[in-house]
């Protein structure tokens, strides 16, 4: 089978010049201008079957944004090879375009002083979606998302997270076989971004369709996405499993512990447990070795006035931000 997406040193370069400060630095940058190139994205390899969920993940300023234009087609490469269901997408063939969808949750597709479904009627006559196709399709979303009722109403006057379905579903109208998504929950409550999860879920599992997700918060990720690919300073630091990622920092626990009483911190104990404390020292969170977890909690248990103590796996939060903070942990760019 095809891949969905195939790269192989992929690279991308932005050209910019130094203006020195002042009216006399603009007068000099007029006649003669200093460049300096600087790389966004160096020496990426990459290679997605279809039906896959990633998460390409990473800080501000790593490259993922850059990667999602060249995926699409926004901009071109500045080197290595591209290919998007075998198409290359910067030609931005008519073929390719309707095979793919973006959706960024900052930008909007939608016209803001129209119904939804004046924008929908003339995204069906852009894709030539077929009258039959396009009502059928219309009818599973909106029955997946719960929206036949605000149709008809203004763009502008929908709540962000009712403006957020729509945009998913004007990308998903034409049903692309990969879709794009470049924080989709970004400014949404807990509510509206579990509603978006449970959305790009359904229609995944349904049509197959390949899903590229971007986004900041981690809930989204252990939702939605099989795999990861980190990317630090426009490299590829990680690729795998999401579970592999997840004990990349070994097999430990995540144990959070309140006192009845403030705690005396500077006590042995704690110094070797490297605790996060809260300002009082009534509450503490700690990372502990899973051969080490029950002789620690019972130490704990046993010599403080403990009133609740619980559990669970290390929180893919904490491992990314351990990660991004010491990169030294990962693997050699590649």
């Amino acid at each position: 089978m095809q891949d969905a997406i195939f790269c192989q040193n992929l690279a991308k370069y932005f050209r910019h010049y130094h203006k020195e400060p002042g009216i006399t630095g603009s007068i000099k940058s007029f006649f003669v201008r200093n460049y300096e190139s600087k790389a966004a994205i160096r020496d990426f390899d990459l290679q997605i079957a279809q039906g896959e969920i990633i998460g390409l993940l990473g800080p501000n300023g790593a490259g993922k944004t850059t990667l999602m234009k060249m995926f699409t087609g926004i901009i071109v490469p500045s080197a290595g090879e591209i290919q998007i269901l075998g198409h290359l997408p910067h030609q931005r063939e008519n073929a390719f375009r309707r095979k793919i969808a973006l959706v960024m949750g900052q930008k909007s597709q939608l016209w803001w002083d129209i119904p939804a479904m004046d924008s929908f009627l003339l995204l069906q006559k852009y894709y030539e979606i077929p009258d039959a196709d396009f009502k059928k399709r219309l009818g599973t979303l909106c029955e997946l998302m719960e929206v036949e009722k605000l149709l008809k109403v203004h763009v502008r006057k929908l709540s962000l997270g009712e403006r957020m379905k729509m945009e998913l579903m004007a990308s998903l109208l034409h049903q692309p076989e990969v879709v794009f998504l470049d924080e989709p929950t970004i400014g949404l409550d807990l509510v509206a971004q579990k509603n978006i999860r449970d959305f790009v879920l359904a229609w995944q599992r349904e049509f197959r369709t390949t899903v590229i997700l971007t986004s900041h918060y981690m809930a989204d990720v252990d939702a939605l996405c099989q795999r990861i690919v980190l990317v630090l300073d426009g490299c590829k630091r990680f690729d795998g499993a999401i579970r592999e990622f997840e004990s990349m920092l070994g097999k430990q626990k995540f144990v959070s512990v309140d006192f009845e009483t403030p705690i005396d911190n500077r006590e042995n104990l704690w110094a070797e447990l490297d605790p996060n404390w809260n300002n009082d020292g009534t509450h503490v969170e700690l990372r502990i070795p899973e051969e080490a977890l029950r002789q620690t909690a019972m130490a704990i248990l046993r010599d403080y006035p403990v009133s609740a103590l619980s559990m669970e796996k290390l929180p893919i939060e904490r491992v990314m931000n351990e990660l991004l903070t010491n990169p030294h942990l990962l693997a050699a760019p590649r």
